[in-house]
């Protein structure tokens, strides 16, 4: 098809007229795939793998418009190349400093200063990058999944025009078209200079030289997760939040989280607006704000300024009114049903781009399987988007797992809910004489028996470990009283959990004795 395509001017015109009359099919009345899939970030391409595993004739669009800054990266979506896995290695990077200073108290003499190099850092980081996209394209070969690295926009609702860089363009039609095309950081492009001298998440990861005296603006778990690696490796950094920080995440959890962040160098400036962001003769920013509070106008001068108050979805070059798939005329996400499918039958998305569903990367991996093996297998299974866990990869880790404090008092009654917590102090912190004062836990119980457990929030290191493994007993309806009778490992941080027996409400659990 794409060589027919690559022929005259009235053979390409033909095509659109066969589009738009129904849908391209081949000489024999079928069309060119079973499965099309636009997007290759991690839904897309868990889904277009498992079609091909069973059997189906798949292909894959997927094009990366480059950054307002230029920045490009390759095959594997958000979370591959400027998400989940650069952000945990530099994270791991912050740790390893902190775990340097804690080396001399085990006995290891460690001279001072120890320096960081973010040119080496950033190399490894993205060498590794590097190495998955190829790893994506490869897997794609061996599955026979055709791949097309071309932006995507519909023709009609079966048909979808794939243009490369070079202007070379394809028609391929399909049964069944999913879209997971992801979403991209929004720019607050009402602010003077935001565009033409910030960055955002899409950049940071791939700078070639250290970012220096960094502004992030934003509260979200991405803004934090950034500032907090980049204060541990040394850099001065500052956070402007115009409210409270990780929006839908537990409150008292996110204050914890900041409040540690403070106390290791972050500095936070809360309540407050940017203005404008100017270019200095010397290169380097100048920011003004506005504090909400007070009503007064401040200033401060920057190497970097990363933007990261938000995402939008990548819909916008899809063409979808021509598919007549629906989207949300205030997200601009696309609407789907439980089954993942939009306005049109045959048309689905998973993912970011999908509205009402996390924009985490392991939902969007099982909905692109589930949603294949409904398709092309014997599976009924609908993807539960109920108690997902996730954890915020702060410099002291925040995992969660269901329901907020807030959101169960606001489910239930605040009579109806029980609170468990405490503070701890992990064995690692007393020999380096570390502060423990945010280590902590809160399990979100109801108060009637059993006491099903609603939510679990941990505060402290390993927190993604420890949340993985308790996320299975709240989908399987853990009781308070299976929790607590498990016994712990020790000595670790999880066995604090199943030691909880401080009530918010009542003070000590009466129904535990020798505590």
């Amino acid at each position: 098809m794409a060589a027919a395509l690559r022929g005259s001017g009235a053979r390409f015109r033909w095509w659109l007229a066969a589009a738009a009359a129904g849908g391209v099919r081949g000489a024999a009345g079928q069309r060119d795939y079973d499965l099309l899939v636009i997007g290759g970030g991690s839904g897309g391409l868990a889904c277009a793998k498992e079609a091909a595993q069973l059997g189906r004739k798949v292909a894959v669009v997927d094009y990366v418009e480059p950054s307002p800054r230029g920045t490009r990266w390759g095959l594997g979506g958000t979370c591959v190349n400027v998400g989940c896995i650069p952000k945990k290695l530099m994270h791991q990077a912050a740790l390893l400093g902190d775990m340097v200073l804690d080396a001399r108290h085990y006995g290891w003499e460690v001279a001072e200063p120890v320096p960081h190099s973010w040119k080496k850092m950033a190399e490894a980081v993205q060498n590794h990058v590097k190495s998955l996209n190829w790893g994506h394209r490869i897997q794609l070969q061996d599955r026979k999944v055709k791949y097309f690295n071309g932006i995507a926009s519909f023709v009609d609702k079966h048909t979808v025009r794939s243009v490369t860089k070079d202007g070379k363009e394809a028609l391929l039609s399909a049964d069944h078209i999913v879209i997971a095309t992801g979403g991209r950081p929004r720019y607050p492009t009402h602010i003077e200079g935001a565009l033409e001298y910030g960055i955002t998440s899409d950049d940071i990861f791939w700078l070639k030289e250290s970012p220096g005296k960094t502004l992030v603006v934003g509260a979200s778990y991405v803004a934090l997760e950034c500032a907090g690696f980049l204060t541990g490796i040394g850099l001065d950094t500052t956070v402007m939040m115009r409210s409270v920080p990780l929006r839908g995440f537990d409150q008292q959890m996110s204050s914890l989280v900041t409040e540690h962040m403070a106390s290791h160098g972050t500095r936070f400036l809360r309540g407050c607006t940017a203005s404008r962001v100017r270019r200095l003769p010397a290169g380097r920013l100048q920011v003004t704000w506005e504090d909400r509070t007070s009503g007064k106008e401040d200033m401060d001068t920057f190497d970097t300024v990363l933007w990261a108050i938000g995402r939008v979805p990548e819909t916008r070059s899809l063409n979808l009114e021509k598919s007549g798939v629906e989207t949300s005329p205030d997200s601009q996400k696309i609407l789907v049903d439980s089954r993942d499918a939009t306005s049109v039958p045959h048309i689905y998305a998973i993912g970011d781009v999908a509205e009402g569903r996390p924009e985490l990367t392991p939902t969007a991996i099982m909905a692109g399987r589930l949603l294949a093996q409904r398709l092309f297998g014997q599976s009924m299974a609908l993807m539960d988007y109920d108690n997902v866990p996730t954890t915020v990869f702060t410099p002291l880790e925040y995992g969660c797992v269901g329901l907020s404090e807030e959101e169960a008092v606001a489910h239930h009654g605040q009579e109806r809910v029980e609170i468990y917590h405490a503070h701890y102090k992990p064995l690692e912190f007393t020999v380096a004489e570390r502060d423990a004062s945010q280590c902590y836990i809160k399990m979100v119980c109801l108060r009637e028996p059993p006491q099903r457990v609603l939510g679990l929030h941990f505060l402290g290191r390993g927190a993604g470990e420890v949340t993985q493994g308790f996320a299975l007993a709240i989908r399987c309806g853990a009781s308070y009283a299976q929790v607590t009778r498990t016994v712990g490992i020790h000595p670790t941080c999880a066995e604090e959990v199943v030691r909880l027996r401080i009530s918010k409400r009542s003070g000590l659990d009466p129904t535990v004795t020798g505590c």
